[in-house]
């Protein structure tokens, strides 16, 4: 089975196919987390995939035992960023790492994905279930009662030999706040100790052991208020920042002679006399103790008594997604031997045959090839890479096969890459520099001479001599599994849905397509999916449940799109079908992006109706119009920000900012959020849409060279405000390839 999108970069380029990767486990989570989208039932959180994003995220770490560093490692808290037990320690992990967590301490159980996007910005989904507590009347069931929220830890001051590391973070930012909290804490370390000491508010001071310092300034800090009455939840509550009640607390941690094991001592801030839904706890000692072993570099196992009187078991796992290397791609063809003999003469290259240069192309360096032309002394491969996630790695396979093909005179080996049938960005290298780069198999001195000759600019028409061109294969298809969670509705604790999908395109002319994906039920548990999010607004997306239950046989998408480069650096594209699983329509986009510049700008429109719940060819009653115009912007740390301002599906205006930063390799740490004019009762429970990701490209986790990326997206709620248009491709991401940071920072992979 073939790679369905040979551009794949898009929002829709999860696709099935078979495709070898490092154990039977991680083959079953590839397949399966494709199907995982942000959409969530019940609205009640879009937590579908947390399994898939441990194991994935983790499984190619599973072969390292680590050894330990001579002091103490920072650790997971049971909060999940990084602490001692119950408290924060002003450590941070390194940039890049992801730890997905689980802790159990009666009566609550915790799960939570955490992210450090920079060195010094940590940042959590926490989600609690409390045991003890029901949901609440208007819901039936014996569920227990779920709360999320949003966590963050800043770095302030960074350790010195005389100055402890110092940090300020908050608990709880979002939701209901049920465990909100704010501290200031400083880590020092001493040897084999990682001494800790902090002041805690809100949920972190309960225990009220020292005056707040804030009311000396004002005395209104020495009240937190509540939320009003009606409050739905979900706002960032600045105006209890830092006021009520105080505590100290601190510990230290010890890292054991014995490398695995550490053990922490812990002095609570919280006493657990003024704990949320009026369940508080019995406490008979401040002091928590706690013990986590490693057992490899991908997973730690905790233990602890807290309270005095109560067991904690927890489990960390986490990886680092921005050092971390990729597995060798020993399912990849060997790069082409270097040419040793004489080269050809301009007699001999006009009678190659370039037919099966092209197919060299194909099987090799993984281009689609649609044209093979000279320009004066250089050769010129127009094509889509349809394999290789890091350009570099294909342009440099591609100039070993034009070596051995060109004539003596050629000095230049160009390849100009497609997307969806546009010409994005045209890369040559200088024969003679990139030879010697490759005959010293990446020797760093002859690489450089290879950077500083390379070309890598923007496709400009130029008189050329054809010697070759072809319209490639019209059909492409492919199938897989899929899989789709949710965790902590009012229904079930999980819900959960297998199903078999079956994907399609044909290509009618390089910049046209029709593509279609036919979704079918193995296994589910929905027979117990009957809750229905309330909303004040048009439903279009609290409907989720009538459009996951209604058909076990349904198609997502049938979406006709011609996209072309409409001169210069603008790029348009229209689109109309069955658009996703909820709407259908028509629409078109325009993007201006200029060559290796660090912004663009975009405009899309669409005409939109509701498609009906059985996701066949009916549609439903609702219409309605919806656009955003959006400006892109790349700072530093390649941190890409995007703001898109209009109509959102149920008719309401307003904005969507989304953040995100780019590691080397391609993966993606990012959040988003989105305030609109629907009021809070209209928006209901969460006031504003909001949430992390995380985007893995397949290519790091793989013994074979992809395309394909998952996008693993957390969400606390589902809700009809803020609601935009899941469109199956964007230009923004067909023309990634003018952007030359990622090619740059890749550079080595020219020689592969």
């Amino acid at each position: 089975m073939r790679l369905l999108s040979p551009w794949g970069q898009g929002s829709y380029d999860e696709r099935g196919g078979a495709v070898p990767c490092r154990s039977a486990a991680l083959c079953a989570i590839a397949a399966v987390v494709p199907a995982v989208r942000r959409l969530s039932p019940w609205g009640q959180g879009s937590y579908r995939g947390w399994l898939a994003a441990s194991l994935i995220a983790f499984a190619p770490a599973m072969h390292a035992q680590d050894v330990g560093p001579a002091g103490p490692r920072p650790v997971a808290s049971d909060f999940g960023g990084v602490g001692l037990l119950q408290m924060p320690t002003a450590r941070m992990a390194e940039a890049g790492e992801l730890s997905v967590h689980f802790s159990k301490v009666d009566p609550y159980t915790r799960f939570g994905l955490t992210l450090q996007p920079f060195d010094w910005l940590e940042a959590t989904f926490a989600y609690t279930d409390i045991r003890n507590r029901l949901y609440g009347p208007a819901i039936a069931g014996d569920q227990s009662l779920k709360d999320k929220g949003f966590d963050f830890k800043l770095r302030l001051l960074e350790e010195t030999a005389h100055r402890p590391q110092l940090a300020l973070g908050a608990r709880d930012i979002g939701g209901t706040g049920l465990f909100s909290g704010e501290y200031l804490v400083a880590s020092k370390r001493h040897g084999t100790l990682d001494f800790t000491l902090g002041l805690g508010w809100g949920y972190l001071g309960n225990a009220d052991n020292v005056a707040n310092p804030l009311g000396w300034l004002d005395d209104r800090f020495d009240r937190r208020p509540g939320r009003e009455s009606g409050d739905q939840g979900g706002n960032v509550n600045t105006d209890a920042w830092f006021r009520g009640p105080a505590a100290l607390f601190g510990g230290v941690q010890w890292q054991t002679p014995w490398a695995p094991l550490q053990l922490i001592v812990e002095y609570d801030g919280n006493d657990y006399s003024n704990e949320p839904q009026n369940n508080d706890q019995d406490h008979d000692s401040p002091f928590n103790l706690g013990a986590v072993y490693r057992v490899n570099d991908w997973l730690d196992l905790r233990a602890g008594w807290e309270r005095g009187n109560t067991a904690m078991i927890g489990v960390t796992l986490h990886a680092n997604l921005a050092r971390r290397s990729a597995p060798p791609k020993l399912t990849d063809p060997p790069a082409p031997p270097l040419r040793t003999g004489p080269r050809p003469s301009r007699a001999a290259e006009a009678g190659q045959d370039w037919a099966q240069v092209a197919r060299e192309l194909e099987a090799n360096a993984g281009y689609r090839v649609s044209r093979i032309a000279r320009r004066e002394r250089e050769i010129v491969v127009e094509g889509e890479q349809t394999r290789y996630f890091h350009a570099p790695k294909a342009i440099g396979r591609s100039a070993r096969i034009l070596d051995h093909a060109a004539a003596e005179d050629v000095d230049w080996l160009t390849v100009v890459d497609h997307r969806a049938g546009m010409p994005v960005a045209e890369t040559s290298l200088n024969r003679e520099a990139f030879r010697a780069a490759a005959a010293e198999d990446g020797d760093a001195d002859a690489l450089e001479t290879l950077i500083r000759s390379l070309e890598h600019n923007d496709p400009s028409p130029r008189r050329d001599t054809e010697l070759f061109a072809q319209t490639p294969a019209p059909f492409t298809w492919g199938a897989g599994l899929g899989y789709r969670q949710n965790l902590g509705g009012p229904d079930s604790f999980i819900l959960y849905q297998l199903s078999a999908n079956l994907d399609a395109e044909y290509r009618f002319a390089p910049g046209t397509w029709l593509a279609g994906r036919l979704s079918g039920n193995l296994a589910n548990n929905f027979d117990r999916f009957d809750y229905d999010a309330p909303s004040g607004l048009p439903r279009v997306r609290t409907d989720l449940r009538s459009y996951w239950t209604e058909s076990d046989l349904t198609l997502p998408l049938l979406q006709l799109t011609h996209a072309r480069r409409l001169g210069g650096e603008l790029f348009g594209m229209v689109y109309g079908g069955y658009l996703e699983s909820m709407f259908a329509g028509f629409g078109a986009e325009l993007l201006h992006r200029p060559m290796n510049s660090d912004w663009a700008l975009g405009v899309d429109f669409n005409w939109v109706k509701q498609r009906d719940f059985d996701q066949d060819f009916g549609l439903r009653n609702y219409d309605t119009v919806t656009g955003h115009l959006t400006g892109y912007y790349r700072g530093l740390d390649d941190v890409l920000a995007k703001l898109s301002v209009g109509r959102y599906l149920a008719g309401d205006y307003g904005a969507t900012l989304d953040l995100s930063r780019e590691f080397h390799n391609g993966v993606r740490f990012g959040a988003w959020a989105t305030v609109t004019d629907a009021s809070d009762e209209e928006f209901g429970e969460g006031s504003f849409d909001k949430g992390i990701y995380v985007s893995i490209p397949f290519d790091e986790l793989m013994t074979t060279s992809t395309l394909r990326r998952a996008e693993l997206v957390f969400a606390p709620l589902t809700r009809d405000g803020g609601a935009r248009l899941e469109r199956a491709y964007g230009l923004f991401g067909l023309t990634e390839g003018r952007h030359t940071k990622l090619f740059q920072s890749n550079h080595d992979k020219l020689t592969d």
